[in-house]
């Protein structure tokens, strides 16, 4: 597959729609608004919200990696890491919550993204594993 075609991917456009909704959740969420820009952390809510949108944009790169890539492994590595980057922002939103976030839709919102997510990436995983080198 060529760079050009990712944008054809549905894996790949619910991956980016992912990372839009962390990003966007964990700047709501955030202490210190310059989070984003990793400026020194102040509070654990802060270091979640870090690493909330660290991990969401970690899957979409190894979404696109596994996409682009002709080896075997490197895609059972990268749908691999996926998998541990879904579970952990599903984490992130019981760490979020344990914290006192009131605003509890918000999270859920997130939840349902990671969802269908998640059903959109185990079709396409098994189609790429299948595929061969």
């Amino acid at each position: 597959m060529e760079r050009s075609s990712l944008n054809t991917l549905l894996v790949y456009r619910k991956s980016l729609a992912l990372r839009d909704l962390s990003e966007a959740v964990a700047s709501y969420f955030a202490h210190n608004r310059e989070m984003l820009s990793f400026r020194q952390i102040d509070s654990f809510r802060d270091d979640i919200t870090k690493s909330l949108v660290t991990d969401a944009l970690l899957i979409t790169k190894e979404v696109e990696q596994a996409a682009l890539s002709n080896s075997h492994s490197v895609r059972m590595k990268s749908l691999s890491f996926v998998n541990v980057m879904t579970r952990n922002i599903l984490a992130y939103c019981n760490g979020l919550e344990r914290d006192g976030v009131k605003e509890k839709e918000y999270l859920n919102l997130l939840r349902r993204e990671i969802k269908t997510f998640r059903i959109t990436f185990k079709k396409w995983r098994k189609s790429i594993s299948n595929r061969n080198d």
